[in-house]
């Protein structure tokens, strides 16, 4: 987004600009993610230069894996900090490790799955060319 970050934005321009839907960021103000609400009265949507930066860390931890549950707590800590990033950092970097450590576990679990595939499959066309068949 060139300058126009430097503006409100509303619900259905950022949602479109950030490839995702208006229910998804309605959706995360409901559960608390994208802090306090400043829409008077029902007013429309408006989205901070700030906002815009929030929601777009929401996405990038969401696309990298982490539940919405720990951008939750990482919300939590940086909204009672009064939105100081440094003070949600060693969260971040428990939560990243935390999530690597998963990642690790899935792939050596992946490995081992794909061995016993080819393993298998190996034994599959091994019977079958003793029996003269092709597989």
């Amino acid at each position: 987004m060139p300058n126009s970050d430097k503006k409100p934005m509303q619900i259905g321009e950022l949602a479109k600009r950030l490839a995702i839907t208006t229910r998804t960021i309605r959706y995360y103000e409901e559960i608390g993610l994208m802090g306090k609400n400043n829409r008077p009265g029902g007013s429309t949507r408006s989205y901070s230069p700030d906002d815009i930066l929030r929601l777009k860390f929401i996405l990038k931890l969401k696309n990298l894996g982490i539940s919405l549950k720990e951008i939750q707590e990482l919300s939590d800590i940086f909204d009672i900090n009064e939105k100081d990033f440094t003070k949600i950092t060693p969260k971040l970097i428990e939560i990243l490790d935390n999530h690597i450590t998963r990642v690790d576990e899935k792939m050596a679990s992946l490995s081992s799955l794909r061995r016993e595939i080819v393993d298998y499959r190996v034994r599959i066309t091994d019977y079958l060319a003793s029996q003269g068949r092709q597989a």
